[in-house]
């Protein structure tokens, strides 16, 4: 009776499984096919324009003014 009952057992969680693992690839195939026919989103903003020259290392800028440049 103990091998029925383990075999049934086992039965189940193997079709647990095995729909478990059919339901994950079937969302996979959807994201998929979602990804590819995705129409282009709305462009990235611009960079802020950056500085001329490098600060060295360890040097911020003041909060007053935006434009400092290290003198070595």
């Amino acid at each position: 009776m103990f091998a029925v009952y383990a075999a049934e057992q086992q039965y189940r969680h193997d079709t647990w499984t095995r729909e478990r693992e059919h339901a994950i690839l079937a969302t996979i195939r959807e994201r998929k096919m979602t990804a590819t026919h995705r129409t282009p989103s709305a462009p990235v903003a611009a960079r802020p324009a950056r500085v001329a020259w490098p600060r060295p290392i360890g040097l911020h800028a003041t909060e007053e003014c935006t434009t400092v440049c290290a003198v070595a």
